[in-house]
């Protein structure tokens, strides 16, 4: 369906990441961890036994220990993740304007922080938004990460007289062009500075207990990480799939990505490579957990070598991926094919 490519697009695109304090300070670390740990998606307990926990205890405690790690990786542009956001915006934004003309608008809304997710929308609505494909840029899903995204949504959208039209990518673990980026993004290291003996694609954990009760995010990491793994053509030895980030006593998928790399250096591995596939932006979690601390557990087990290999960021291919990711779940709206070419054809 053919658009007037004067007229301002009525279709708006969400771009969604989690957040991001606004300074590493334990001030803004209190504000943010907050928000982000009164989300009943992030810490399922009950109301009544965790807000006592969290205001008696971890936010008195941790925003410190916080603000600490965040001024290790902090930049000059401020939070590298909403840095990277805004980047991410405007190479959508660009890539989209190639593909399909004029057809949307996109803005970057954060699920806790600044911009807000609200926020973000007003913008969109503001310039007469019709149609809305929010995109979650977490590549595997889960409740506690795109699900809360909807909540949010449905949350603001609640005080709109008219609510646009609605689509919202679930996942794109599998979609050919993140696979192929992720791919070429080893690649690319490998082929300047060598192969590392093995591969390890670490995620973000969750609870062993929300895969039980019907979330396929450890499925989907699964999928992931052999895709990429059959892309790059190694054998299974040369990698493997660890989770980081545990938070609380009970038990998280695994295996862990500190003890995977205690492990692979006590058995003699000198050189590992770590990516992380579930995070479209470098931040706090890759910056210094990966490239920092997991570095220093590896090195100090007995490795010689160890290399982060960065999140996707705004590489043109991905944001290409991206761009392609839209233009599918966009189909049939105005400005956008009805069908998807190529490859990639089919809604």
């Amino acid at each position: 369906m053919n658009r007037n490519p004067t007229e301002p697009p009525t279709t708006g695109v969400l771009l969604v990441n989690l957040g991001t304090p606004e300074a590493p300070t334990p001030a803004a670390l209190r504000r943010y961890l907050a928000r982000f740990l009164s989300d009943p998606r992030v810490v399922d307990l009950p109301r009544w036994l965790w807000r006592p926990v969290l205001h008696g205890v971890i936010l008195r405690l941790r925003p410190r220990r916080a603000a600490r790690a965040y001024r290790k990786v902090w930049t000059e542009a401020g939070s590298p993740l909403l840095a990277m956001g805004r980047r991410q915006e405007a190479g959508l934004r660009d890539a989209l304007e190639q593909r399909v003309p004029g057809a949307a608008a996109v803005a970057l809304g954060m699920r806790y922080g600044e911009p807000a997710m609200a926020t973000a929308l007003e913008t969109l609505r503001r310039r007469g938004l019709e149609r809305l494909l929010v995109l979650p840029l977490y590549p595997q899903y889960s409740g506690a990460t795109t699900g809360s995204t909807f909540d949010e949504l449905a949350r603001v959208l609640r005080g709109w007289r008219r609510v646009p039209e609605l689509r919202m990518v679930a996942d794109y673990h599998d979609f050919p062009p993140y696979i192929e980026a992720l791919a070429r993004s080893v690649r690319e290291v490998w082929d300047r500075d060598g192969e590392a003996g093995r591969l390890l694609f670490s995620f973000h954990g969750v609870p062993q207990r929300w895969i039980r009760a019907g979330d396929p995010y450890l499925e989907q990491c699964r999928t992931t990480a052999r895709l990429v793994a059959q892309r790059l053509g190694l054998e299974e030895e040369r990698w493997a799939l660890a989770f980081q980030s545990r938070f609380g006593r009970e038990a998280w998928l695994e295996p862990a990505t500190d003890a995977t790399l205690r492990a692979w250096a006590r058995e003699g591995v000198r050189r590992a490579d770590v990516i992380c596939p579930g995070f479209a932006a470098d931040c706090l979690e890759t910056l210094e957990e990966i490239a920092l601390q997991a570095r220093e557990t590896f090195l100090a087990a007995g490795g010689e070598a160890f290399r982060y290999i960065p999140a996707l960021n705004d590489a043109p291919d991905h944001l290409a991926a991206l761009a392609a990711l839209v233009e599918r779940h966009a189909c049939g709206w105005p400005g956008f094919p009805a069908q998807p070419p190529g490859p990639l054809a089919g809604c």
